[in-house]
């Protein structure tokens, strides 16, 4: 029987549910199930494809082009899976469904109701996706965790708490827990940890028919003894089932935070599933992770050149991304966040700080990134960074709208067309080296882009990028995208040394750039962030990485090989036995869990 593990949430929306929901996971992973996961978000939009970033942080996007919470993405990182659209359910989605049901006669001579058919939808949705595989050996998941987005109590997440009440019946006890999310507050003035929030938000739950069989606490510090007895007595568990999950150096260590308060171990109880006694090899790497993480010494960093930096989620995976490469290389990363736009000349006028600043912050930078975006605003910025890059030398990556730009920058400066641009920005320029695609549809806005896993043809040998994903001849990653570089000024870019070394199948589009003479200058139009995992990091990214340690000439002399001391195994190879002096970061995967 598929069993199902409910994460809820209480007190404050964005508490850590999607850690907390991916950590369950990973260490039931570790014991060797198939664990896949859902995320529930109560909002009415189909997807999260029209948001902008500062509602609910960035789209990820999945390989079968979805476009869905960033939480997703959590789940992927942490249990290395891939998810497909259906694993986003919201409001939208589910009455959708039930609409066009309505429509087609399915309910003929009923009444519609939210109860039974909308809450029956959520349920048949629910079992439906635990099943589909989200494993390369197309083994069907064993567990299935199910985040519920927002907070217990909001008027739109009501139709699936009841979904759920009923759907812990429908599946038998034995088959079905439900873990809670609180808050623990300690306010400053008497450095008290407080218990009401919780038994607040408990109480609620209960009255809704949900009973936490673990009560999750998020707190500043490590929880009191007598505040878990606390919680314990008024909220109707265990003291071992109120579990403290305080703040952590790296979200690394949250697996193993819940691991040695027994989560797993109740889990396996409560759930009566199959515990495996061999040892637990994938989350040993997680430690290995968060040590190697505290005691880094070497810094690096990199400036995010983009336009919604005032919220961190925002550029979740680059971020992230990022620190996967920086930890494969063994240096502490520095994100330099700059708004684009403070690097205009308009700026200069009206706040001269803020320019100084930003550019400040840039010129200091061991490399640059311009991540992917939409709309006018902070594109000048943009451009005076890459500029910047290009000429100084400075290690550069530039990602989706980042790489057009590029283009722009290049055909202004060096091919010398002044008003060159996208014609995103600029419908009437005289020189469009960035054009919409065909099959763009501008009447609608939500599904129109190309979206999710396309291929990449490595069109040389030489190719910097090509060497970093291990000489490969092609490669497959996640695009979402309106607008294309203009393929008909290909050669003139060409001769000027800016080399599009990677197209797609047909030839028509420009995936990869690269420029001669340069440490690193690279432009992609995919989005290799969402496939960048803890213990595999993106090339794209490492290349920035290595390139702004300066590292990558060696790592490319080696034929793309870290040294002993930066190989995620050389801490712990006494204890895992593996260790060779060249590991290749190709091999540097998560442990396979069923040939353990």
């Amino acid at each position: 029987m598929m069993k199902y593990i409910l994460v809820t949430g209480g007190v404050i929306s964005g508490i850590g549910k999607g850690i907390i929901a991916s950590s369950v996971g990973t260490i039931l992973k570790s014991c060797g199930l198939h664990v896949t996961a859902i995320k529930i978000d109560p909002y009415i939009n189909i997807d999260a494809g029209t948001f902008s970033p500062y509602e609910h942080g960035e789209v990820f996007v999945l390989d079968d082009g979805g476009e869905v919470d960033l939480d997703l993405g959590n789940y992927e990182r942490f249990l290395d899976i891939r998810l497909t659209k259906d694993n986003n359910l919201t409001t939208g989605k589910i009455y959708q469904s039930v609409i066009n049901k309505e429509r087609r006669g399915d309910y003929l001579g009923k009444t519609v109701q939210v109860v039974p058919h909308i809450t029956d939808a959520i349920q048949e949705w629910v079992v439906k996706q635990a099943k589909v595989p989200v494993e390369d050996d197309g083994v069907e998941p064993e567990v299935c965790v199910i985040e519920l987005g927002g907070t217990v109590g909001d008027i739109e997440s009501m139709p699936f708490i009841e979904a759920f009440r009923q759907f812990q019946f429908k599946v038998k006890r034995e088959n079905f827990c439900n873990i809670h999310v609180s808050l623990i507050p300690q306010p400053s003035a008497t450095g008290e940890q407080k218990t009401k929030p919780t038994q607040n938000t408990v109480r609620e739950l209960r009255g809704l028919g949900l009973s936490p069989d673990l009560i999750m606490c998020r707190c500043a510090t490590a929880l009191e003894n007598s505040v878990k007895e606390k919680i314990s007595m008024f909220c109707h568990v265990e003291p071992e089932q109120v579990i403290c999950v305080h703040d952590v150096s790296s979200i690394y260590k949250v697996p193993l935070l819940l691991e040695q308060q027994g989560v797993c171990g109740f889990l396996t109880r409560r759930l009566d599933m199959p515990m495996e006694t061999r040892p637990r090899r994938m989350l040993t790497k997680w430690k290995e992770m968060s040590d190697r993480s505290d005691r880094l010494l070497e810094h690096c960093s990199i400036a995010l050149v983009g336009k919604y930096t005032k919220f961190s989620d925002s550029y979740a995976s680059v971020i992230k991304a990022l620190e996967h490469s920086a930890l494969a290389i063994s240096h502490k990363l520095e994100v330099k966040n700059i708004d684009s736009a403070n690097l205009e000349l308009s700026t200069l006028q009206e706040e001269p700080v803020k320019y100084h600043e930003a550019w400040q912050k840039l010129c200091s930078a061991d490399g640059i990134l311009v991540p992917g975006g939409f709309g006018v605003r902070g594109t000048e910025g943009k451009i005076h960074a890459i500029n910047w890059a290009r000429k100084q030398k400075k290690p550069f990556l530039g990602v989706c709208l980042g790489m057009q730009l590029a283009v722009c920058e290049f055909a202004r400066n060096t091919l010398g067309w002044a008003d060159a641009n996208s014609t995103e920005f600029d419908p009437d320029t005289k020189h469009p080296v960035v054009i919409d695609m065909p099959e763009h549809n501008p009447g609608q806005m939500g599904g129109t882009m190309r979206l999710g896993k396309r291929r990449t043809i490595f069109m040389t040998n030489n190719s910097v990028l090509r060497k970093l994903y291990g000489d490969v001849e092609y490669v497959d990653e996640r695009h979402r995208h309106r607008f294309e570089v203009n393929p008909e000024l290909k050669s003139h870019f060409e001769e000027k040394g800016l080399r599009f070394v990677g197209q797609d199948v047909e030839g028509e589009r420009m995936e990869v750039i690269e420029l001669d003479d340069h440490p690193y200058f690279v432009g992609v139009q995919y989005h290799p962030e969402f496939t960048s995992r803890p213990i595999k990091p993106s090339p794209p990214y490492l290349g920035l990485l290595l390139a702004a340690a300066g590292k990558l000439p060696g790592y490319l002399v080696k034929g793309c090989q870290l040294s002993p001391r930066d190989t995620y195994s050389d801490t712990y190879s006494d204890r895992s036995g593996s260790s060779s002096p060249d590991s290749e970061i190709s091999e540097l995967k998560m442990p396979s869990l069923s040939n353990e």
